[in-house]
């Protein structure tokens, strides 16, 4: 082995690897036969294709030039497309307006009319009647406003008439007056629709409600539909509900934290049936468990169709559950119960389908990026977690050309943090395969906050992590209070102390790691992107323990927020710190922006010019305070990247730049040769 500084090593995981044919795996929906997919591709421009998978292995891509499947709805989106046989409707990026292609068609068709402002009318989320006559999905409608003035858009779940024979046709509302509505989901037999909603100021991993209507759908009649009265079957405001799903016998599926974990839950056929035909007022039905666990099966709902649990066609329920910082496959035995892990080989899993006997998933590794699989899961499973899932890949990941051994795998660490609790991370260490540091000498540590705040470390491959320690520098990645896969009384820990609770459990992890000799107490750098650039600059600036940091579009001022933001997230702070303006005292105490003079260490700042979430205000009023102080600084604004960079450019550009500032911030020499940022100040 070589010795070498830390920070200086050699390594072959350069910017232009982490998007050199990089794709992202979104959702996967299965066709009659076959398996379908969507790619973010940073070298399209972060363009979002759709990918078929045929029997006998031919993958295609079935959007044509100009098109995209991405929505704006909520802007994070997700839930973009869906199928009916082989015939595709999607959410196209650039008009926001539903789109069809049929199977063998070469060119699509519009099946939304195009509103009176650019991206006013988004949808996502949707589903085929059995019949294919309409899809049902959400709607989010932006009101035209004159004279500055602004107003919330209204969430709807609309029909839209999928067989038009001339212009497209105004959508049919369905559902309004809550103020979000998700995941509508028809009935096999067309009978009724299930969705689930909440209203402000709650988000929809605090409270929401499981709901049911039956549809009337006249089939001889031209474009006639309607829902009848919603029923709320189960939830409220101390219950989250996700993913609801009906079986093909019409049992209704769905996730609830009622036990403190995200398990699935059962209402029978008849069940429904009653809830709906009871007189306003009645009680509830009482669900019966179907998949239990202690542990994570639900995720945050973010985007849109996301999906931990498929129904095998043996009436087994197959889960992706996550617990000690890993996900996890299992199953249940027929119709329910407790479930019994299974051993696959992947540690983060996504988009899970039931597929033939099987089911199809995307899944990834601390080895490897992510991957579409189809999954063998045996008829007869032991309780130990002995038994293996086989697997074959349908997408598989890109050739890095790199030997494994340069990977860093994550180790799950708990540490003691405030008020005798424990938090969590996923611990990185400095990994070159002939290269060592200095004896006695401890490498530099980059802290990582995750977004959200309701977010999670992911425990795969992820070449960005690589990126650093491969170079020599230590990474972990803190699950702190607030964070999803522990639990709900875990995730109700930022509950009020966002700023506070985030900001000790990330100091914690530091000095943790620190104690253990893992990292140079003089060389701590944090970094966070969105909510995770707050908690980062929330950390630089009122605790004493990081040389430097870097913000990805992060929010230095959270008065701003709670007054400059999207519907989503408009009353999000009013949980994560209190209701605004009420309590706009502890909004001033807890922005980095009014406590500038506290500030002694190097930031860098990237943002999205297009960033509506966190609007470049935030960025630039940092930069204002930075300057006036006399601060070491670097700034890097990116055109045409919104909330989270997709374009290939930016991702290299952010990246090397970032490396580039720790070069010059603690006096040592790339083995890269990179663009110099400029940094004020220094």
């Amino acid at each position: 082995m070589t010795e070498r500084p830390y920070g200086t090593w050699p390594s072959p995981i350069s910017s232009q690897l982490l998007v050199a044919s990089a794709v992202s795996l979104g959702e996967v929906a299965v066709g009659e036969v076959d398996v379908w997919w969507a790619e973010g591709r940073p070298e399209e421009g972060g363009r979002v294709q759709i990918v078929r998978h045929r029997p006998g292995g031919d993958r295609l891509d079935v959007l044509p030039e100009g098109f995209a499947a991405r929505t704006r709805v909520h802007e994070y989106g997700g839930g973009a497309w869906w199928l009916h046989g082989a015939d595709l409707v999607f959410a196209n990026w650039s008009d926001q307006r539903l789109w069809r292609l049929d199977a063998g068609a070469d060119h699509p068709f519009p099946l939304t009319p195009e509103p009176a402002t650019r991206h006013a009318d988004r949808y996502a989320d949707g589903r085929f009647t059995a019949d294919g006559r309409w899809v049902v999905c959400v709607r989010e409608r932006h009101p035209a406003t004159s004279g500055g003035g602004h107003a919330e858009p209204a969430n709807e779940i609309v029909a839209v008439w999928s067989r038009p024979s001339g212009e497209p046709v105004e959508p049919v509302v369905l559902v309004g007056g809550p103020d979000f509505v998700a995941a509508p989901r028809v009935s096999p037999d067309g009978r009724f629709v299930a969705w689930f909603q909440w209203d402000h100021p709650d988000m929809p991993w605090d409270g929401t409600e499981l709901c049911v209507a039956e549809l009337h759908d006249d089939p001889g009649g031209d474009r006639v539909i309607a829902l009848g009265r919603p029923v709320v079957l189960a939830g409220g405001r101390e219950e989250s509900i996700t993913q609801p799903e009906w079986t093909a016998d019409g049992d209704l599926l769905f996730v609830s934290d009622r036990s403190d974990w995200w398990n699935v839950y059962r209402l029978g056929a008849g069940q429904v049936a009653d809830a709906v035909a009871a007189d306003p007022g009645a009680p509830s039905p009482e669900p019966a468990p179907a998949a239990t666990i202690d542990g994570e099966i639900g995720v945050p709902h973010w985007v849109f169709d996301q999906s931990r649990y498929a129904v095998l066609a043996d009436g087994r329920i197959l889960v992706a559950w996550f617990r000690d910082g890993l996900d996890h496959l299992g199953v249940t035995p027929p119709g329910g119960g407790a479930v019994a892990p299974l051993r696959s080989g992947f540690t983060a899993l996504s988009s899970l389908r039931g597929f033939g006997a099987g089911a199809v998933v995307v899944g990834a590794s601390p080895t490897s990026e992510a991957v579409v699989a189809v999954l063998d899961v045996p008829g007869e499973v032991a309780a130990d977690g002995t038994t293996d899932v086989g697997s074959a890949v349908l997408r598989p990941a890109r050739d890095l050309g790199i030997d494994p051994a340069w990977f860093s795998t994550p180790e799950p660490i708990s540490f003691a943090t405030t008020g005798d609790r424990f938090a969590r991370a996923l611990f990185y260490r400095p990994t070159h395969p002939e290269v060592a540091g200095p004896p006695g000498e401890a490498p530099p540590l980059i802290v990582m906050s995750h977004g959200g705040p309701t977010s999670a470390a992911r425990p795969q491959l992820n070449l960005g992590v690589q990126f650093w320690t491969s170079r020599g520098f230590g990474v972990v990645d803190v699950n702190y209070g607030g964070s999803t896969g522990f639990g709900r009384r875990y995730r109700r820990r930022l509950a009020g102390e966002w700023g506070i609770v985030d900001v000790d459990d990330c100091v914690a992890a530091t000095r943790f790691l620190v104690d253990r000799g893992d990292a140079d107490r003089n060389r701590l750098i944090i970094r966070g992107g969105s909510a995770g650039g707050f908690t980062t600059l929330a950390a630089l600036t009122f605790r004493e323990v990081f040389a430097a940091g870097c913000s990805l579009y992060g929010i230095a001022d959270l008065e701003a927020l709670a007054r400059d933001t999207h519907k989503f997230e408009a009353h999000y702070t009013d949980s994560l710190v209190g209701p605004y303006p009420a309590r706009r005292d502890l909004y001033e105490e807890r922005s980095p922006i009014h406590h500038t003079d506290e500030l002694d260490c190097p930031i860098i700042l990237l943002q999205g010019l297009d960033d509506e979430v966190v609007p470049p205000s935030q960025a630039e009023m940092m930069i204002e305070a930075l300057e006036a102080n006399g601060l070491p600084y670097a700034y890097l604004a990116f055109e045409g990247e919104q909330h989270g960079f997709r374009q290939a450019s930016t991702i290299t550009r952010a990246i090397e730049a970032e490396a580039f500032f720790y070069s010059r911030v603690f006096g040592f020499e790339l083995a890269d040769e990179v663009e110099p940022v400029e940094i004020a100040n220094l």
